[in-house]
């Protein structure tokens, strides 16, 4: 599948703002499931940019705007070609005992998903050794699917995981951190995924940057699993780049001096070709 992703940030100041600096993670990853056709950032009014992949392989570009301005525009422009991958063929969860020494970031606790009885919380059985991985990760993804109720006012970027649990409510940056929570408690090594989504009307989570998990299953690699929207990550799934949390991989944060308070306005639209 080839998606045409346009993402455009704008920053309104009551003020002026000076020396704004921004990290942009926006270029869609090159991997096994996808090739980078193209990739354009334009930033109005004009700064200095550079790039670099940070620890965990993504691109990060720094936008940099030296002069005053009372408006900033970062616009980000793909075009990405989606492959399907095979389903991952029986393994015994048992399996993971010689992988996990390998993967150990993304087995302890972090700020946005720390230390917690995530199993129990959620209701989560846990799985025997024997169990075949992939079907038991597919069932979890099912689970918390229809645990949740996704609702784009009912939390923020800041909402404690434990606040999520209680209320239930939510949206695919909480599903994915409480999946992450359950499985890593599993001693399933799990990473945050930051991307786009193609939606055609008929998921949630489009509207914006989408989240979804992957989880290590040995012989296979990093399965993708949505839990927004009950299905494996598959090819309207468009990956910019993971890490341990929604920190790892925020699409853009900065700072600046004056400017007042600020207001940030975004728009994300991801086209496709079948």
């Amino acid at each position: 599948m080839r998606c045409e992703i346009r993402h455009a940030t704008e920053y309104h100041y009551p003020t002026p703002a000076w020396d704004s600096f921004n990290q942009v993670r926006l270029h869609p990853s090159q991997e096994e499931r996808q090739t980078v056709r193209s990739f354009h950032l334009s930033v109005t009014p004009d700064a200095e940019v550079s790039s670099h992949r940070d620890y965990f392989g993504a691109i990060v570009h720094h936008v940099h705007v030296h002069d005053p301005h009372t408006h900033l525009k970062i616009e980000a422009q793909a075009i990405v070609d989606t492959h399907a991958r095979p389903d991952p063929e029986p393994v015994q969860v048992m399996a993971l005992a010689a992988e996990r020494g390998r993967h150990t970031e993304f087995l302890v606790p972090c700020p946005r998903v720390p230390a917690g009885p995530w199993p129990e919380v959620f209701h989560v059985a846990r799985p025997d050794l024997s169990d075949d991985l992939p079907g038991y990760l597919v069932a979890l993804n099912t689970q918390l699917y229809r645990r949740f109720t996704y609702d784009t006012k009912a939390t923020s970027v800041s909402t404690p995981l434990a606040e999520f649990a209680k209320d239930g409510r939510g949206v695919c940056q909480d599903f994915t951190h409480a999946m992450l929570g359950v499985t890593r408690q599993l001693g399933i090594p799990a990473r945050y995924v930051s991307g786009y989504l193609y939606s055609g009307g008929e998921m949630l989570g489009a509207e914006a940057t989408h989240a979804w998990v992957e989880c290590l299953v040995p012989g296979y690699g990093w399965l993708g699993l949505d839990p927004t929207n009950n299905c494996v990550a598959g090819e309207k799934h468009v990956k910019i780049g993971h890490g341990r949390e929604y920190s790892d991989v925020s699409p853009v944060r900065g700072t600046y001096y004056g400017g007042g308070r600020g207001k940030m306005d975004v728009a994300v639209h991801v086209y496709s070709e079948q």
